[in-house]
């Protein structure tokens, strides 16, 4: 027998994948006992077909073994002429492997897609976000030159408004546009009021004493500026603060009166 021909024939190879018939398998299980080079020809399959596989996954030489069996029908009964050990199903294996390799594929080019997602939401959200701080600065702007331009009218009443007995540290100011009955309250000065509690604007007739409430300042602690317009078609002679029940009150709380102050004959 020329044996390096046998060799390079490529039946060592189908022997080691298990693709052999049981007659194959005595004629070359013969060989091996006779050409030992064969025999390390055959280790070296099996060595090269080991590797192969354990790179691409955790080898358990019982399990793929077992799996060969299954896959080709082996039973003990037909008597498979061994030779020490185990055979692996190269083909099996080359098709597990390709499958893995698209699994991953296809989980990595997912995972790629929804960062890349997550990348367009944020960038929009950052954008939204920036719009709307230029839409509040822009607002605040408008606001702050608006009443810039109110203050500094001559024809502006001002009139300061003095701390009373429940907190003499108090202070605020009414800039009352008379020709167009609008009062503009500056409570800067008041504490932040308590849960529950808001302050609410008078205007008052001094003889006999007449409070009329210009409306109540909810949203105190979301106003910045802390200044507030107000409609006043009454002719005011005294404008007061007081600290009152959330929604306001029909007549003022005098022992919660935070500020007064006259307008000026």
């Amino acid at each position: 027998m020329e044996i390096e021909k046998y060799i390079t024939s490529g039946i060592l190879e189908l022997y080691v994948y298990g693709a052999l018939s049981e007659e194959e398998n005595k004629e070359v299980y013969e060989v091996l006992k006779k050409y030992p080079e064969v025999e390390k020809e055959v280790e070296q399959i099996e060595k090269g077909l080991l590797q192969l596989s354990g790179a691409t996954a955790p080898y358990n030489p019982e399990k793929v073994y077992n799996r060969i069996k299954d896959r080709l029908h082996f039973s003990e009964d037909k008597k498979v002429i061994p030779i020490g050990r185990k055979r692996t199903n190269w083909t099996a294996y080359i098709g597990w492997v390709a499958s893995v390799a698209l699994l991953i594929g296809l989980i990595t080019q997912f995972n790629q897609n929804k960062e890349l997602q997550q990348q367009v939401v944020n960038a929009n959200m950052e954008q939204q976000l920036l719009e709307g701080k230029i839409n509040v600065a822009e607002e605040d702007l408008t606001k702050t030159k608006s009443l810039l331009n109110v203050l500094r009218n001559k024809d502006i009443i001002q009139i300061p408004l003095q701390g009373q007995k429940v907190d003499p540290t108090a202070y605020a100011a009414v800039y009352w546009d008379k020709e167009n009955q609008i009062a503009y309250i500056d409570v800067a000065g008041l504490p932040t009021p308590p849960p529950g509690k808001v302050y609410q604007v008078w205007s008052l007739k001094l003889t006999p004493l007449t409070p009329t409430s210009l409306g109540v300042l909810d949203k105190f602690n979301e106003d910045e500026n802390k200044i507030f317009a107000v409609t006043n078609v009454n002719e005011s002679e005294a404008f007061g603060i007081t600290l009152e029940p959330e929604g306001g009150s029909e007549s003022p709380t005098l022992e919660q009166l935070y500020t007064l102050g006259a307008v000026e004959s």
